[in-house]
């Protein structure tokens, strides 16, 4: 089985939110058949649909072997090891992993739809999706989310693992 590229939206709004996207990186770069490829820049943008904290955000690129439904369990058991809670829906999380794109795949489980339902609504998605890979987001895709609330974060911790990936 050839290795497919994976994008994963990354994305916390309590606690270090830093720190959690950090060893979430690292988590994912651990997984059994999996590499991590690249890192976009790191982005501070408003909660959509909820109130909360400010969330950092953005995605990465992964090469794996991995089924969808393997890949969906192991974010998730992230997710819970970083004390995710789901009391309710858009409720504020230390740590949320979202599986955008698996290559030229269109999935539809009950479980995991692919590309991600919402991911073209979301500037927090588009922009560091389209960081990592311009022609994987259009000109008029970037424009319909010009009005959310994004900026590039600045975080030395995040800048260093960049460069490691």
């Amino acid at each position: 089985m050839v290795a497919e590229r994976v994008y994963i939206g990354l994305g916390a709004n309590l606690g270090d939110r830093g720190e959690a996207l950090l060893q979430a990186l690292h988590r994912m770069a651990a997984l059994p058949q999996t590499r991590l490829c690249a890192v976009s820049s790191l982005y501070s943008s408003a909660p959509v649909d909820a109130s909360g904290p400010d969330y950092l955000n953005a995605v990465a690129a992964l090469e794996t072997h991995l089924a969808p439904e393997a890949l969906l369990q192991a974010l998730q058991a992230l997710e819970l090891a970083a004390g995710r809670e789901r009391p309710y829906r858009n409720a504020p999380r230390t740590l949320d992993l979202d599986v955008l794109l698996w290559g030229p795949r269109q999935l539809a489980t009950p479980a995991l739809t692919v590309p991600h339902p919402r991911m073209y609504e979301r500037a927090f998605v588009l922009l560091p999706l389209h960081e990592l890979d311009a022609h994987l987001v259009t000109a008029a895709q970037l424009a319909a989310v010009a009005g959310q609330r994004i900026a590039v974060a600045q975080d030395a911790r995040w800048a260093a693992s960049a460069v490691s990936a």
